[in-house]
């Protein structure tokens, strides 16, 4: 899709956000989806560097701690959140500028972007991240082909019952916690990590107080972590196996798991590859030729006209029902 629109919507979905970072020149991380705040779930995925969680936002409300406004604002990246449609790609973002973690490299783009912004404010920062046409490029790459079944409905005015979503980063950072939100006017203090204990059990609260806003039932809200690339860590587990004083019966039992591990991993990476090749492809000629050849057999109009009552149907069903 073109970047000469802005920044165009796409599916938060940890294949989309992993390819994307990648794309960017990130090595070292991927994305991951979380369905359960259970321990054993980040044991399987660690180290987790950051958390993007999305939630239905149902209206400005306090911060759970302090805004940050001493000197840890320069060690910290803070953008305030100038585009609606890339809010999670900033929220995965934030959390890579932050991370200091070994296994993490940026790569040129990101690292080149950092250094540029570095002594910005908070909306220069925002704005900077705005009109990065690399960044932009890369995003814009991941939204669904132009159509004449796309419209743009920007200036459509938005009704009472419209649904927004947002994005916060959750991050740590020497010591602390943060919550990254932008639109906030700084990073969120949510406190110090105790000693010895793992940063997620810390900001497993915050995570709970948001979702426990919504009526029991509702799902509005999803929760992403970026992670070291998984593949990358079994293989070191595979060699550092090699030099453990273990059984030989234990010792090939445990290479054959990390190995099965890695091949899901490998496949995990080539489902997302054929995913994304699909909600970027333009699947309109087709649709076309499939309407053509249904018109010139004649059965396109019955087809649509069938459409047409199952529609009307399940409005009096609605209507019934209320």
């Amino acid at each position: 899709m073109s970047d000469s629109v802005g920044w165009c919507l796409i599916e938060s979905d940890p294949g989309v956000f992993t390819e994307l970072i990648r794309e960017l020149g990130v090595t070292g991380a991927q994305v991951e989806e979380l369905w359960t705040l259970d321990s054993s779930l980040f044991d399987a995925i660690k180290p987790v560097h950051g958390l993007i969680f999305l939630f239905r936002w149902i209206g400005e409300d306090q911060p759970d701690g302090p805004i940050v406004r001493d000197s840890r604002i320069e060690k910290l990246f803070f953008a305030k959140q100038v585009i609606n449609n890339a809010c999670a790609t900033q929220a995965i973002l934030s959390v890579l500028f932050n991370c200091r973690h070994p296994d993490i490299e940026l790569g040129t783009t990101l690292n080149e972007f950092k250094e540029f912004s570095q002594k910005f404010d908070a909306n220069m920062k925002g704005l900077a991240l705005s009109n990065s046409q690399k960044i932009r490029s890369v995003h814009n790459s991941f939204g669904r082909s132009n159509s004449i079944f796309e419209f743009d409905d920007t200036a459509k005015p938005k009704s009472k019952d419209d649904e927004a979503y947002h994005f916060v980063a959750i991050v740590p950072i020497e010591g602390r916690l943060y919550e990254l939100d932008g639109l906030k006017e700084g990073p969120i203090d949510l406190g110090l990590i105790k000693p010895n204990t793992d940063w997620v059990e810390a900001a497993k609260p915050f995570i709970e107080k948001r979702i426990n806003k919504y009526k029991e039932g509702e799902v509005h809200f999803n929760l992403m972590a970026v992670v070291s690339d998984r593949k990358l860590i079994l293989e070191q587990r595979l060699l550092s196996l090699k030099t453990e004083e273990l059984d030989e019966a234990t010792k090939i039992s445990e290479e054959s798991n990390i190995r099965m591990k890695i091949a899901d991993e490998e496949d995990k990476m080539k489902r997302y590859k054929i995913e994304n090749a699909r909600r970027k492809h333009n699947y309109l000629p087709l649709i076309v030729e499939i309407l053509k050849l249904l018109a010139k057999d004649g059965k396109l109009v019955p087809l649509y006209e069938r459409a047409k009552a199952k529609t009307l149907e399940k409005e009096k069903q609605k209507i019934g029902k209320v």
